[in-house]
């Protein structure tokens, strides 16, 4: 079934069924009304991807994020998703693992399917490979940094803000032996945080101890391993800062197996507050990052670059940075202020 027949069936031209499926405002009320029960009757589906081909858009957006079991980047979907229903898009959920050459994979799957714009969350893409989807009319925004310096749309958290944050509060609550365990992705932010943890560091004019830096996986079970390495030195740290709650939740289990209590013995804090921060016991002291938000925001930008009228040069530079805060619980210890646990 196809709309010429469609056309034949309801004596109208070819042109006229067409208009009914994308422009029924610019159709008589009888002739739509003729065509569209003649649709209903034959229960005929428009190829929406061959309409997309000829309207040059799809009201299809990708969104890439490094892993589906970290509750962080499935509340940035949630929020990216949220915003493209609203208006109508569908959109493709692609899981990349932290793996470059996966990531290139998905972005050729999508260019071959004509989407209309794409939402990079913590990419390892260099600029050129955006640069090659710009080529093919897709709009890219970012949602945290991607490895390159690449100038297009995005929405970031100033992570070395953030980590400067954190350990200054480390500091506050009287400790001066603090480690760092990094995830190995998302690398840019990482690389910043690393940054806030030793400026940090520098100003309270405490030196760095390179066995108190460790990368590992950005997994509970990455944080637990890290974790059994600082607890075997000779002179283990007295708090552990982590760039994500996963890594914290690996951290704690660790501690509690070698029979110390947190936070008298080791503070422990985290990064993004994702929500079952608040279940654990004790209570995460954490970064709270306002992931939701990130997502409805990288979505809202997307979809402006993608519905600008404009060549999109206008949009080229636009950067929405978000506020972190200190979400101050029962593992770090700060006695005056637990009245924040929630």
């Amino acid at each position: 079934m196809n709309i010429k027949e469609i056309a034949r069936k309801a004596n109208v031209s070819v042109a006229t069924v067409s208009r009914v499926l994308n422009h029924p405002e610019n159709v008589a009320p009888k002739t739509k009304e003729r065509v569209l029960g003649i649709i209903n009757e034959l229960g005929y589906k428009p190829n929406w991807f061959a309409r997309g081909l000829n309207f040059n858009k799809t009201n299809t957006i990708g969104l890439l994020i490094p892993n589906i079991l970290n509750p962080a980047y499935v509340e940035i979907a949630k929020g990216a998703e949220d915003v493209a229903n609203r208006k109508g898009y569908t959109t493709l959920l692609c899981i990349t693992e932290g793996e470059v050459k996966k990531e290139r994979k998905y972005i050729q799957t999508l260019i071959d399917r004509r989407i209309d714009g794409v939402i990079l969350v913590s990419s390892l893409l260099e600029d050129e490979d955006v640069k090659e989807m710009k080529k093919q009319g897709i709009a890219v925004v970012l949602i945290g940094e991607n490895k390159g310096n690449s100038k297009e749309p995005i929405v970031r958290i100033d992570c070395y803000a953030a980590a400067f944050m954190a350990v200054n509060h480390l500091l506050e609550c009287g400790h001066t032996q603090i480690a760092m365990i990094y995830g190995r992705v998302p690398e840019m932010e990482n690389k910043n945080k690393i940054e806030g943890y030793e400026q940090a560091l520098l100003e309270a004019g405490i030196l760095k101890n390179e066995d108190y830096l460790i990368k590992e996986e950005n997994t509970i079970e990455g944080g637990y391993v890290a974790a059994r390495k600082l607890l075997g030195l000779w002179k283990m740290p007295r708090a552990i800062f982590t760039t994500s709650d996963l890594l914290a939740f690996g951290v704690i289990d660790a501690i509690r197996d070698a029979d110390l209590t947190i936070p008298d013995e080791i503070a422990v804090m985290g990064f993004d507050n994702i929500r079952m921060s608040n279940l654990m016991e004790p209570k995460l002291t954490t970064v709270a990052l306002p992931l939701h938000r990130m997502g409805l925001s990288g979505a809202r930008l997307l979809l402006d670059v993608i519905e600008s009228k404009n060549d999109g040069e206008m949009m080229a530079m636009r950067e929405i940075v978000l506020q972190s805060k200190l979400k101050i619980r029962k593992s770090c210890g700060h006695k005056e202020r637990i009245s924040e646990i929630f």
